[in-house]
C-alpha cells in the first residue's frame, strides 16, 4: 500500500475535485519541467558516510516498504532537508 504525505493527499484531492486546468503551450512546459528534473536529479557527486548499522538497516527496511533502493531514499531525504521540505514530526 502506498502512503501519501500531506502534499500528495492535497494534490489528489484537488485533482478529484476537478480543479486542474490544461496548461497553455503544453509542449514547451513539458520540455521546461523535464529540464528542471534532469538538473535536479543529476547525480554528479559521490559521498561516503559512516552511519550505524541500526540506522542503515532501518533505512533499508523503509526503502523496501516504499519500493525504492535505499540509496535513492537517502538522497531524497537529504534533498528534502536542504530544500526545506523535510518537516520535523512532533510527538
Amino acid at each position: 500500500m502506498v502512503r501519501l504525505d500531506g502534499e500528495e493527499q492535497e494534490l489528489v484531492g484537488s485533482f478529484e475535485k476537478d480543479e486542474w486546468r490544461p496548461v497553455a503551450d503544453r509542449d514547451a512546459a513539458v520540455q521546461r519541467y523535464q529540464g528542471y528534473a534532469r538538473t535536479t536529479f543529476k547525480k554528479d557527486m559521490r559521498v561516503n558516510i559512516r552511519i550505524s548499522s541500526k540506522d542503515l538497516e532501518a533505512l533499508q527496511i523503509r526503502a523496501l516498504e516504499e519500493g525504492i533502493p535505499y540509496q535513492t531514499l537517502m538522497a531524497s531525504v537529504l534533498h528534502k532537508y536542504v530544500s526545506g521540505r523535510l518537516l520535523e514530526k512532533r510527538g
